[in-house]
Parts: structure tokens; C-alpha cells; sequence
């Protein structure tokens, strides 16, 4: 790839050339960002980005509250698989940002066990522990078969035994996806997911040893600044001049081949890079549109959250970064120790904390809105993470709503998406990003950013077979 340049060019330096097709790209996240970015350093000045908030970032944005604590839409972490993200986030943040080492938990049998639970269960009850081996080495008792794992749930059940499937893979991935895993498909796992090694498991319980060292994030960086969303307002001045916010796409007519916005404009394109969701885009297109295309675009899943911000009147007490919560005494399936990843998060982080709560919901598990923040402070309090007298405390509640925030793996996915992506590339409409590929397992950050990167090398490159990321062929 070309080199990153550093600072956006003098406007005396910039390209002018409008040579090549027209292109628009529909939102400023990661992935819009990224190829706009991209183009840029590739000397490309004839595109539009449209943005319908009036902020870049999208779902990897942050909020700021009125009382000053700054707060993520998620719990996010920057680890990266690309060279090309880790030169750009050390050429935006300098150094400014956090290093951190992963401190992860799991709260159950009222207590927190490290992260990934499979591999620590020695810290539970000890009937639990029988409970959880026994099941393990019943499930993996006959190699695995994929070809006879027909969903997410009979893996569960394959994989990790009854016990485990019981306290915490099924629970968890309910409160987390919104979907029951036996609608979900098996394709979607990649390093999401720890699977157990027998071994492993009872060679941790019989000889008494932590394993909290898989994953990919084992250590990840955070801004120190802005929350996630520092990194990617640092983006905007490379691609200002092009950048439309407050824009709001409300049809696509593929005839005229126009973006339609909802104050009146119309953006012409050659090339449209759609980062909407994939479902929204096809509702909203004008113009001959096949029925099996609509119809496919209608059986995708999603699950929205519900974040829920707040802050306390005394210092942090613990290093821990994020813990999951597969119990029912509390609506949230993740917790984050958000000022303990910067201490600028937080108006005063010598006598202040701030934590990071999300609720998802979907058709299938309803949450009260009306309640949620109430209902996160009991569940705080539940799980131990406040006390009692910690009420009087909290000198922060704040709420981030998102109505789609995690593009379920769904059963009938993959069969959607090969009918959709293929039909819209011939309309010159390209679907990328989180919920523009429809890809969990190439979703985070630095997935999206390549995306949109991989994707201009494809068009101003003619590089094709650069598409890794999207075709989902570079593991997640």
C-alpha cells in the first residue's frame, strides 16, 4: 500500500484531478472513513462522503454527558490484524494514547472467574467443576464433525458439554446476540470463541493454574483522548472537503443513479460504497429491484443496544478492564471499566470512575427503555460491582441508544448475503463495513477500516484480489 501521510496536505498541495468514475460513499464509520482516507492518499478527489449525524465515527464514535464523562458506544478495544491500521493509528494518535494488558472476567456462581471461562473453571463450586468436566469429556468423547453441526447451539453442545452449554455458552450468547444460538450458524466463530481443549481444561483444574492468556487482544491500545472516537475524528481533516454530515440518505434511485438525501439534494455517483445497513439500502432503493432480492434482503437478523454510562464519585478500585455476565440478575451481558483504560474519560480521575454497560434487544428479548438505567444500577449492585452506598455516589447516568449494533450470524445469512452483494455489484453498488458486508466475524475496527481501504485499492487499483477482508478469506 502507498505511504500514509502523516497531516492533511496544504490545500495549495492538494490533487485536483476529477479523472475516474464519480464516487459516493454513504457514511462516515470506520469503513466510509477509511476509504475516504484512502482515495485521498491515492491523490482521488472525486467522491463524496455522506454522513446523516452530524459527527464521524459512527458506531466507533463516542458521546460526551453533560457532566463530562465520555463514554463509547460499546465496549471497544483497538488490537489490529493489518499493517496498514497499525501505521495509521500510530501516524493519527502520536503518543497519545493508552497501552494496556487485557484484564478480563466472567461473573458467575457469585464470584469472577478469569477469562475465557472454559479454561478456568477450577475457581468455581466444586460440583460445578464436575459438572462442567464431566459434560466436556461426554461432548468430545467422538471427533467433531462440522458437517453434522447444523447451528451455533449443537456446536455448544459438541464442543463444551452440557455443564458449560448450562452456566454459561447458552445464557451468555442470549443476552449478548438477542438471538437463541440454535438460529445462529457455526461459520461465524473464528477467534470469537475459545474452544476447549480437554487437556487444557484438566490440566488447569487438576494442577490449580490461571489460564487467561487466549485471544487476540491479550494487550490493546485506547486514546487517550476522546474515548474510541479520538481515533477516528482525528481522520476528518484528510477527507473535509468531500465530507457532507448532517446528510441523510433516504433512497438510492438506481436508475438515474443518484443518492437521494432528506434535505432535497441529490448526490450523482458511478460508484456507490454503501455502509448503511445492507437491509436498509435494499428497502430504500428506486428502480427495478427483483423480488428475491428484497426477499432475502428481509430474512437478516439484528440485534440494537442499549449502552448505559455512569459515573462515580470515588476512585476506581480494581485494574480489571471488561467482565461478562451470563447471570439473569442484571440486564447487561458486558461491563467495561471504561476510565480504566484512559483517565481522561472522566472529569477527575483521581476521585472518579466511570463503567460501561450493554443491553442488547431485539424482537425476541424486548427490553424497557423506560427502565434500563435503573435496572443496570440494581444489576451493579447484584453483581457486586457497587455497593449499597454507592448510590448516593453516582454523579453520572447516561444512555446511548443504537437500533443496530450487532449483524447476527444468523442461520439463513450466508444464503442472503450471496443473492444481495453479487445483484447489487451489478447496480455499481458495493455493500461494505460492519452491517454493509454483514460480517461479524470481519466487524471490528480494524476489519472495518480494511474493508474500506481494500475496497478503494479494488476500484482506483484494479486489485481485485485485495478484497480479503470482505470476501472474509483473512481470519477475524
Amino acid at each position: 500500500m502507498e505511504q500514509i501521510r502523516s497531516t492533511p496536505q496544504h490545500p495549495d498541495r492538494r490533487p485536483t484531478s476529477t479523472e475516474g468514475p464519480r464516487i459516493v460513499v454513504i457514511g462516515a464509520g470506520p469503513t466510509g472513513l477509511a476509504a475516504g482516507y484512502r482515495l485521498r492518499e491515492l491523490g482521488y478527489t472525486n467522491f463524496r462522503l455522506l454522513e446523516a449525524s452530524g459527527k464521524v465515527g459512527g458506531l466507533a464514535s463516542s458521546e460526551t454527558s453533560p457532566n463530562g464523562f465520555t463514554y463509547d458506544i460499546g465496549g471497544h478495544v483497538l488490537f489490529s490484524h493489518y499493517e496498514y491500521f497499525d501505521r495509521l493509528f500510530d501516524r493519527l494518535m502520536g503518543d497519545e494514547y493508552q497501552e494496556l494488558v487485557r484484564e478480563a472476567w466472567v461473573w458467575m456462581c457469585e464470584r469472577f472467574v478469569p477469562y475465557p471461562l472454559q479454561n478456568n473453571i477450577r475457581t468455581l463450586p466444586r460440583e460445578v467443576v464436575l459438572e462442567c468436566v464431566l459434560g466436556l469429556i461426554e461432548a468430545q468423547r467422538e471427533p467433531l464433525d462440522l458437517a453434522r453441526i447444523e447451528n451455533f447451539e449443537q456446536l455448544i453442545m459438541k464442543q463444551f458439554g452440557s455443564g458449560l452449554a448450562k452456566y454459561f455458552m447458552m445464557p451468555y450468547n442470549f443476552k449478548v446476540w438477542a438471538h437463541p444460538p440454535r438460529m445462529m450458524n457455526k461459520e461465524w466463530i473464528g477467534e470469537r470463541v475459545a474452544l476447549p481443549s480437554l487437556e487444557r481444561v484438566l490440566g488447569n483444574v487438576i494442577l490449580d493454574r490461571d489460564d487467561a492468556g487466549w485471544g487476540p487482544n491479550n494487550t490493546f491500545k485506547y486514546p487517550r483522548y476522546g474515548g474510541t472516537g479520538g481515533l477516528f475524528a482525528r481522520m476528518q481533516p484528510y477527507v473535509q472537503d468531500q465530507l457532507r454530515l448532517n446528510a441523510t440518505t433516504v433512497a438510492v434511485d438506481t436508475r438515474r443513479k443518484e443518492v437521494l438525501l432528506a434535505d432535497g439534494t441529490r448526490e450523482p455517483y458511478d460508484l456507490l460504497l454503501s455502509t448503511m445497513p445492507v437491509d436498509k439500502l435494499v428497502a430504500m432503493l428506486e428502480g427495478p429491484t427483483p423480488d428475491v432480492v428484497r426477499e432475502q434482503a428481509g430474512r437478516l437478523r439484528h440485534s440494537g443496544s442499549y449502552v448505559v454510562g455512569i459515573g462515580v464519585d470515588r476512585p476506581v478500585e480494581t485494574s480489571k478492564c471488561w467482565m461478562y455476565f451470563p447471570v439473569d440478575d442484571c440486564p447487561f451481558y458486558r461491563l467495561t471499566y471504561l476510565s480504566n483504560y484512559s483517565p481522561e474519560v472522566v472529569p477527575d480521575h483521581t476521585r472518579q470512575h466511570s463503567i460501561l454497560a450493554e443491553i442488547s434487544h431485539s424482537e425476541l428479548k424486548p427490553e424497557d427503555r423506560e427502565t434500563v438505567v435503573d435496572r443496570t444500577i440494581e444489576g451493579l449492585i447484584n453483581t457486586r460491582i457497587l455497593r449499597e452506598s454507592d448510590r448516593a455516589l453516582i454523579v453520572d447516568r447516561y444512555l446511548i441508544e443504537r437500533d443496530y449494533t450487532y449483524p447476527t450470524p444468523s442461520i439463513e445469512r450466508d444464503g442472503a448475503l450471496a443473492v444481495l452483494h453479487p445483484w447489487l455489484e451489478t447496480q455499481d453498488i458495493y455493500s461494505r463495513g460492519r452491517f454493509g458486508a454483514w460480517r461479524y466475524e470481519v466487524g471490528n475496527m480494524d476489519h472495518s477500516v480494511a474493508q474500506g481501504v481494500e475496497w478503494v485499492n479494488r476500484i482506483v487499483q484494479d486489485d481485485l484480489a485485495n478484497e480479503l477482508t470482505y470476501q472474509a478469506k483473512r481470519g477475524c
